[in-house]
């Protein structure tokens, strides 16, 4: 049986679902079968993140309607052969999509899959909880501002509630320079404020945006790809290995690439 996780924020624009498709392709090059759904109706980008907004013919809805069967609502994902996503509708009505529903979804998919990869939608409404209710664990996706690590608290909170059988913290866009600089708060300093450790550090990249707009993911030797190659690992092997994001930024010579790069 699969492990099912649900990825979530609290606050939208933290990249959350950028983070869970490149996690989802970094598992899947490990050889590991991982199909990714996409339950906000209205506002969902998964299938456009992922490339493959041109190729759905159904979606989540239909699945559950009974339009479709879920096999074919799936869809691989390009230079990924274990890698399948369930796009969701942009004009269904949202109590079409219950938490059992999704639920029963979940259970065939993970007949079938090593991970099952829920994007929640943003906030801690009705979607949140549907969401939720259909994982047996999950990930708060964060940033280092203030905001997004209220909200994440605020989140965690919420999660306690449920009955998951672990509950993980990924740190996105650091900026190494401005921690080594003491700009910006660390990932140490931020799983102490959250009381709980961070498993993903993922540093701040001006490629991501034009991946996700691309349907790209990054190169496994860019710094942005060995850190989502560290983070599928912490997440398979239960490791707990970051990528350092400050590496290189201190010192007389980081010093001066801290300079360079805020004049970038």
């Amino acid at each position: 049986m699969a492990r099912c996780i649900v990825f979530t924020s609290g606050k939208g624009g933290v990249g959350k679902t950028s983070v869970l498709s490149h996690t989802a392709a970094a598992l899947s090059d490990m050889g590991l079968r991982v199909a990714v759904i996409d339950t906000d109706i209205g506002l969902n980008n998964l299938d456009v993140v992922l490339g493959v907004e041109n190729r759905v013919s159904f979606d989540l809805v239909d699945v559950i309607n009974g339009r479709c069967r879920l096999k074919q609502a799936l869809i691989q994902v390009k230079n990924h052969c274990s890698l399948y996503v369930l796009p969701c509708s942009q004009t269904g009505v949202r109590s079409e999509i219950t938490a059992a529903n999704i639920k029963l979804v979940v259970m065939e998919l993970s007949e079938n899959f090593d991970y099952v990869f829920i994007d929640c939608p943003a906030g801690i409404e009705n979607g949140f909880h549907r969401a939720v209710g259909a994982a047996n664990e999950a990930i708060v996706v964060t940033t280092p501002s203030i905001s997004a690590i209220r909200d994440a608290d605020k989140t965690l909170s919420i999660l306690e509630s449920y009955n998951l059988k672990k509950v993980s913290l990924i740190i996105n866009r650091v900026r190494g320079d401005m921690v080594a600089s003491n700009d910006m708060l660390s990932p140490e300093q931020i799983g102490n404020l959250l009381k709980i450790a961070p498993i993903g550090v993922i540093p701040e990249s001006d490629d991501l945006p034009l991946l996700s707009a691309t349907g790209d993911t990054p190169s496994r030797s860019s710094r942005t790809g060995r850190a989502f190659n560290m983070l599928a690992e912490n997440i398979e092997y239960n490791q707990s290995r970051l990528f350092d994001c400050v590496k290189g930024y201190n010192g007389f010579w980081g010093g001066i690439r801290r300079s360079l790069k805020r004049k970038v």
